[in-house]
C-alpha cells in the first residue's frame, strides 16, 4: 500500500506512525521526480528537504503555526502535503499552482516568496503580531538556504531576532549551494562547523540565538527528535541542518548546478531529454562570450554578478578570466555599489543581474551610481515577462523604476547583434550609467557574431514607413511587432521605429513621427504605467502634439505564471493581438 496515495492533507500525515514516515519520504521524493519530469519545474531544492518538509508538519501545527519557505524553490513536497497533490501536475501553468509560496493559493503559505533572504524578517514579523496579540502558543518557522542566509537583509531580520525575545526557530538548510556553488566568508565558516573545526561560541550563539547541529538533514528519527526539543525551547532559536540538494536522483546529486531547474528528464535514469537544437543563442550566453572577447582586449573590464553566474552566463568569464568575474552571493546591493566603487576608480564594470532582483537594490542605483554619475554598465537579463517563474520574476518594471533617475541610460537591443553593439559601445567610455536590458531565452539571429559597431546613445531607427500609422517599439518585442505588420493591409499603411533608448529619447526622430502621423502605438514588453509608452505620451504632451498615443505593455496587475506566449496573449502583446489592434484603428480611420 503506498502512503502518498492517503495524504490529502497534513490532518492525514499526522496519523502515521512516525516510523512510516521514511517510507512517505520515499514516495514523495519519487512523486516530485515524476511530475517534475513531465511537467518541468525546480527540482534539486525540493528532493533536498523532502525529510525536513515531513518533519515540520509532523511537529508543528501547520497552518496554525507559521511555516515560511525561503525563495520557495523548495517548497514542492510543502505543497504536495498541504492539500495541493492533485493539482500538482499543474504546476507553473497559466491557472494552475504557482512554483512558489503564495498567499492567495493555500492558508498554509502565510507569506509568499520568490526573491530570497526575506523570511527571517517575515517570521519575525508574525512572531511579534503574536506577542502582541496575545497568542503565546503559535509557533514560527523559517527554513532558509545557506546561500540566502548570507544576504545583508537576512542578517539584519538575525540580527533583530537575537534581542527580540521572539520565540521563533530559523532552520539553516545547508547544503553549500544556491543555483550555483554558494560563496564567501559565511560558507567558509559553515563548513568548518561541519567538520568539526570550530570549537569556540558559534556565531550564531554570538547574535543571542540558541544554536543547534548540524544535525542530518536526512534522518528523519533525528529530526523529529530535536524539532521536539526545539519546540520547547523559548526564544529565537537557529536549527543547522545539512542536506544533498537532489537526494534521491543520482544524476541530479552529481550535477547540482543543471537539476536546479533541469527541464525535462527521464524521471527513471535522470537523463535530460533535449529538444530540437536551436541554432539561435539565448541572450544570456550572447552577453557571457561577448563580454568575455571584449574583456580579453580592454584589461579594465570587470564581472559582477549577485549568484548568477550559470543564469546569466557569467560563468564563461569566471571560467576564462577568473580574476576579473565575481560572484558576490545574493547581495545585490552589495554588488551594486561594489561596481559603483570600482567605476570611480576608472574599472569598467559590467553588473550583470536579472531586472526583477535590480529591484532590490534601487537605492543604491540612485544614490551609489546615478547621483555621481558613474560610468556602470547593468546587464539586466530576464527584462520582460519570464514565464513559469510568475509575478516575483517578471521584469517589467525596470523601464520604469531607472527612467526617473536623472542620469540614467536605458537601452533595449532589438536583437543578439545590438546587445553586442551596446556592450562594445560601453566599454568605449561612457558618460552616464546605462542599463541593457534583454530577454530571458533566445533571440532571433543564428549568426550574431558579426564585427562590432559602435552605437550613438539616444538614436533609433526606422525599420518600415508608412502612410497613415506608427508603430514604436523597444527592444526585442520589435521582432513580434514586424511579424505582426506583415499583414497585406498593413503593409504600406504602418511604419515601424525601432527607439532603442527608452532614455534619453530619439527627438529628431520623434519629431518626425509627430510631425507625419496623428495615430502612433507604443509597444513594450513591460509595464504601461510609467514606462516606454509613458515615455512617448509624455514627449508628445510637451510638444503639444494632437497625435493620438495607444500604449501597449503589460497592464497594470501582476501577471501570474504561464509560458512566455500565453502570457503575450493575455496581456495584448503577441502578434496576432498586436495586428488586430493595428488593422482596427485603421478600418476606423
Amino acid at each position: 500500500m503506498e502512503l502518498l496515495e492517503y495524504i490529502h492533507g497534513v490532518a492525514d500525515l499526522r496519523k502515521l506512525k512516525p516510523e512510516q514516515l521514511p517510507a512517505l519520504a520515499r514516495e514523495l521524493r519519487r512523486f516530485i521526480i515524476d511530475v517534475v519530469a513531465a511537467k518541468q519545474g525546480h527540482l534539486g531544492a525540493s528532493l533536498g528537504v523532502v525529510e525536513l518538509t515531513i518533519a515540520l508538519h509532523y511537529c508543528y501545527n501547520t497552518p496554525e503555526d507559521r511555516l515560511i519557505w525561503d525563495v520557495g524553490h523548495q517548497a514542492y513536497g510543502h505543497k504536495i502535503l498541504t492539500g495541493r497533490k492533485g493539482h500538482f501536475e499543474s504546476l507553473r501553468q497559466i491557472g494552475g499552482i504557482s512554483g512558489f509560496p503564495s498567499r492567495s493559493e493555500s492558508d498554509f503559505d502565510p507569506f509568499g516568496t520568490g526573491h530570497s533572504s526575506t523570511s527571517v524578517s517575515a517570521i519575525l514579523g508574525m512572531a511579534i503580531a503574536a506577542q502582541l496579540q496575545g497568542n503565546n502558543q503559535r509557533k514560527h518557522i523559517a527554513v532558509i538556504g545557506d546561500a540566502s542566509i548570507a544576504s545583508g537583509m537576512a542578517f539584519e531580520g538575525l540580527n533583530h531576532a537575537g534581542v527580540a525575545e521572539a520565540d521563533v526557530l530559523i532552520v539553516l538548510n545547508d547544503n553549500a549551494i544556491g543555483i550555483d556553488p554558494s560563496v564567501g566568508a559565511l560558507k567558509n565558516y559553515l563548513g568548518r562547523t561541519k567538520n568539526g573545526t570550530i570549537k569556540e561560541e558559534h556565531f550564531f550563539e554570538s547574535l543571542n540565538l540558541h544554536y543547534t547541529g548540524p544535525v542530518d538533514g536526512h534522518d528523519l528519527p533525528g529530526l523529529l527528535s530535536v524539532l521536539d526539543q526545539l519546540k520547547n525551547t523559548g526564544g529565537p532559536k537557529l536549527l543547522h541542518i545539512t542536506t544533498t540538494k537532489g537526494k534521491g536522483l543520482k544524476k541530479a546529486e552529481e550535477d547540482q548546478v543543471t537539476y536546479h531547474a533541469p527541464g525535462r528528464f527521464d524521471n527513471q535514469t535522470g537523463d535530460l531529454i533535449s529538444g530540437q537544437a536551436s541554432e539561435v543563442p539565448k541572450y544570456q550566453d550572447v552577453f557571457g562570450h561577448t563580454i568575455v572577447s571584449l574583456a580579453k582586449e580592454n584589461k579594465r573590464i570587470v564581472g559582477i554578478t549577485p549568484a548568477m553566474p550559470t543564469g546569466s552566463s557569467l560563468k564563461f568569464m569566471m571560467d576564462e578570466i577568473p580574476e576579473r568575474a565575481f560572484d558576490v552571493g545574493i547581495a545585490e546591493q552589495h554588488a551594486v555599489t561594489l561596481s559603483a566603487g570600482m567605476a570611480a576608480d576608472g574599472l569598467i564594470p559590467f553588473c550583470n543581474i536579472y531586472s526583477t532582483f535590480l529591484q532590490r537594490a534601487y537605492d543604491q542605483v540612485i544614490h551609489d551610481v546615478a547621483l555621481q554619475n558613474l560610468p556602470v554598465v547593468f546587464c539586466l537579463d530576464r527584462a520582460g515577462l519570464v514565464g513559469e517563474d510568475g509575478a516575483t520574476h517578471h521584469g517589467i518594471y525596470d523601464i520604469a523604476y531607472l527612467r526617473c533617475i536623472p542620469n540614467m541610460v536605458i537601452f533595449s537591443p532589438l536583437n543578439e547583434e545590438e546587445l553586442r553593439h551596446m556592450m562594445f559601445t560601453a566599454q568605449l567610455g561612457l558618460s552616464h550609467p546605462i542599463a541593457i536590458r534583454y530577454p530571458r531565452g533566445r533571440g532571433v539571429t543564428k549568426n550574431w557574431e558579426v564585427p562590432f559597431e559602435k552605437i550613438t546613445i539616444g538614436k533609433g531607427q526606422c525599420l518600415q514607413m508608412g502612410s497613415q500609422i506608427a508603430v514604436l517599439s523597444l527592444g526585442p518585442i520589435g521582432n513580434t511587432v514586424s511579424e505582426a505588420l506583415n499583414h497585406p493591409e498593413l503593409k504600406g499603411k504602418a511604419a515601424h521605429y525601432d527607439m532603442r533608448f527608452a532614455k534619453p529619447l530619439d527627438t529628431e526622430l520623434m519629431d518626425e513621427v509627430l510631425s507625419r502621423y496623428t495615430t502612433i502605438f507604443t509597444v513594450e514588453d513591460g509595464c504601461r504605467s510609467g514606462g516606454f509608452g509613458s515615455a512617448i505620451l509624455e514627449y508628445a504632451s510637451n510638444s503639444n502634439s494632437s497625435a493620438k498615443i495607444n500604449i501597449m505593455g503589460i497592464p497594470d496587475e501582476f501577471i501570474e505564471h504561464g509560458p512566455v506566449e500565453e502570457l503575450h496573449k493575455l496581456a495584448g502583446i503577441d502578434a496576432q493581438s498586436l495586428q488586430s489592434e493595428f488593422l482596427r484603428v485603421l478600418d476606423e480611420d
